[in-house]
């Protein structure tokens, strides 16, 4: 009997994998919000007469906060936590988004205004999700988990589409475009309270047993990543503190990184097909494609449902590699590279005419884009422990600048040419730049090293 009991005892619990499912509902969230303005674009540009350019400078407004602060909420999420600080950007996010209804009040220039600083501040309150995201995936799954759980948290973008996209583009059609910002707002809210009442760190967890602690200290999990300030304090004489090491100089050694220049090049080359698909795609649907706003809300569930296959596999096939390989490297690197020269499908829109190969060729692009998405994962596995915040912050940084130019660019494609075919060979063209970017600039993949002098 006594035999049994050690068994059970032993028995290791599974929390991790309710905190990752936190994380893909949270990002399932933070992107339906970002894409409130694509699927309401429409019809909303009619009302408020925007021509293309001015529509992809108000796509824009969101990337612009969301890069400038990237860093600032690294160091938040260095110095205050990923908990409160992850809740009180969820809340301010989806307060800001209902408001975004509220501009159809207005008339001319000052609707735009009003779009483009609510867009903003969107942004500003969103910039530390991401790197709070890997901060968690770091302190909670050791290193042959990570891969997996970056891909299933990051998935949550694709995922997004495939549940809102349909209920916003009915929303938009039945009851309005205000009535879409309205709802994912209230949506937010709720999940916020979702969060601050489920999440904690693999010390302070109620539900964790010894045996998953263990497990996953063992693992290479930092799961003294998020500990309470009051113990950070206590050991404010350990130089290897979080607070120890903040400041410009960690920035610099990131940057002057090789292997990390590399990797911030790609990322921001694979966002430029996320930002197009949040931004351009449902409008390339019902301008070049013929849709109405209903259709194209449905139609584009199916590439999403691709790219969330895509990027659940991407992160089983890295880790699978990684556990017969013990190479970290190839283990990231053929997902990535073998998932950007796919997405160059992309480009084959511009040669068939059915909508049925149209779709075919958008799902085959964000399944290859779903399976390169390992970026995350490459950060949770090279960030330095003393400034894993900073890091993720500098990343996502880089990747997000396409957020800005991505929808200017093809705004201005499709002013000057009244297509969406140049569009889609320069989407294609950046997926090209974020594989040669992993096989010639990355190198080896391996945790950073700072130096403390």
């Amino acid at each position: 009997m006594s035999a049994i009991v050690s068994a059970v005892d032993a028995r290791r619990s599974r929390v991790r994998l309710f905190i990752v499912t936190m994380l893909f509902l949270v990002t399932t969230v933070n992107y339906a919000d970002r894409a409130t303005l694509s699927i309401a674009g429409h019809a909303l540009s009619k009302e408020l007469h925007l021509d293309p350019i001015a529509m992809g400078y108000v796509f824009s407004a969101f990337g612009w906060s969301y890069v400038i602060a990237q860093v600032p909420g690294g160091w938040l999420l260095d110095r205050f936590g990923s908990r409160w600080v992850y809740a009180f950007s969820i809340t301010i996010w989806s307060l800001f988004t209902m408001l975004q209804g509220w501009i159809g009040f207005l008339s001319g220039g000052a609707a735009v205004l009003a779009l483009f600083a609510l867009r903003f501040l969107v942004g500003l309150a969103e910039a530390p999700s991401f790197p709070a995201n890997a901060r968690i995936v770091a302190a909670w799954f050791p290193g042959n988990e990570r891969g997996t759980a970056s891909a299933f948290f990051n998935s949550g973008q694709y995922f997004a589409t495939v549940i809102f996209a349909p209920l916003m583009g009915w929303i938009a059609h039945d009851f309005g475009w205000r009535y879409v910002f309205y709802v994912m707002g209230l949506l937010g809210l709720v999940m916020a309270i979702v969060w601050i009442k489920t999440i904690y760190g693999p010390k302070e967890h109620p539900g964790v047993n010894d045996a998953e602690f263990d497990y996953i200290k063992e693992g290479g999990a930092l799961v003294d990543l998020d500990a309470p300030k009051d113990a950070v304090r206590n050991a404010v004489k350990d130089t290897r503190a979080p607070d120890s090491g903040r400041g410009w100089n960690h920035i610099s050694q990131l940057l002057s990184n090789r292997m990390m220049l590399g990797v911030y090049i790609g990322q921001y080359c694979i966002n430029t097909l996320t930002y197009f698909f949040l931004t351009w795609f449902p409008v390339y649907l019902v301008k070049e494609r013929g849709l109405s706003i209903l259709q194209a809300g449905f139609v584009a569930t199916l590439p999403a449902l691709c790219g969330f296959i895509g990027g659940v596999l991407g992160g089983i096939i890295s880790d699978a590699i990684l556990r017969k390989t013990n190479s970290l490297t190839l283990a990231r690197k053929i997902p990535i590279v073998g998932g950007m020269l796919l997405s160059m499908s992309i480009i084959g829109c511009n040669y068939v005419d059915g909508q049925a190969l149209v779709v075919g060729f958008m799902a085959l692009a964000f399944f290859g884009k779903g399976i390169g998405a390992l970026g995350w994962a490459v950060v949770s596995d090279t960030s330095p422990k003393e400034a894993g915040g900073v890091s993720g912050g500098l990343f996502n940084t880089f990747g997000n600048l396409s957020s800005i130019t991505t929808p200017i660019v093809i705004g201005y494609i499709l002013a000057a040419t009244g297509s969406f075919n140049g569009a889609l060979v320069f989407v294609g063209a950046n997926a090209l730049v974020a594989a040669v970017a992993y096989l010639v600039i990355v190198g080896k993949i391996e945790r950073v090293q700072l130096k403390t002098s």
